[in-house]
């Protein structure tokens, strides 16, 4: 078994979510750019995100300026994924502003979940905030082809796929919508692609009463025919992280899960 919640994130399902206020931004106000990261996101762990998004977009020259806005230089690539660049060129275009805040350690942030924000005088801007828990990605072990395929970078693109493409999340055991986009990048990259939505609590000896309290998520090397397909694991702890059922804030939370 493993939790379910019978609310799945999309762009309707986010108009209902507390609204979040965000102080305004130089860069926003002059809408220099439409991805920002807020001056509470560490320098290291700014860094981290845009180390994550070069490797997967190939944009060599990404990075945060000065004022917090997400720029790529040159934008001539080297490798890397073309449905990712395509998605952050879409949001550099589009109306929609995004906002990378940190929530480290925030029981009702499972990894990252985007919320609905505003902006005091900027009212009429339409403004989503991706909450991204750093501390949770540090608990992730695992195979190290699907440490390679779950990260902060594709935390954070699987977030901006639901507030530009008004993708959703599923009810079933399947990937989703949304994450079958983030996996045609993952396939453009050689990586292997999630297979399922939900994690499930990790295996323990049939004989013991003790319920585990790790889980863990599988994601599958398509290289292989399928006789042969091999499935590579990342676990982590759910008591640190959230999302077990006897921890009702996290349990809520666990809808918006990336």
């Amino acid at each position: 078994m493993y939790p379910r919640t019978r609310n799945y994130l999309s762009l309707q399902t986010l108009k209902v979510c507390v609204v979040l206020v965000a102080c305004a931004l130089p860069v926003l106000a002059s809408r220099n750019n439409n991805i920002i990261v807020r001056q509470n996101v560490s320098t290291s762990d700014r860094e981290e995100l845009a180390q994550r998004l070069r490797t997967i977009t190939g944009w060599t020259n990404l990075s945060f300026n000065s004022d917090g806005a997400l720029t790529i230089g040159e934008a001539n690539a080297r490798g890397g994924s073309k449905g990712a660049r395509d998605l952050l060129n879409k949001t550099f275009s589009g109306k929609r502003v995004i906002l990378f805040e940190d929530a480290s350690s925030r029981k009702d942030v499972i990894f990252c979940r985007v919320a609905l924000g505003k902006i005091d005088n900027l009212p009429y801007a339409e403004v989503y905030v991706v909450l991204i828990d750093f501390a949770d990605f540090r608990q992730v072990t695992g195979d190290k082809q699907a440490r390679a395929a779950f990260d902060v970078g594709w935390a954070v693109l699987h977030e901006i796929d639901h507030v530009v493409e008004d993708s959703e999340d599923p009810e079933n055991d399947v990937p989703g919508d949304c994450e079958a986009h983030i996996n045609r990048m993952r396939r453009e990259l050689g990586l292997p692609v999630r297979n399922s939505y939900f994690f499930s609590f990790l295996p323990v000896n049939s004989g013991s009463n003790q319920i585990s309290r790790f889980v863990r998520l599988g994601f599958d090397d398509e290289s292989n025919p399928a006789s042969k397909k091999k499935r590579y694991w990342l676990v982590w702890d759910a008591a640190l992280v959230g999302g077990l059922a006897s921890d009702a804030e996290s349990a809520r939370a666990f809808r918006d899960m990336f």
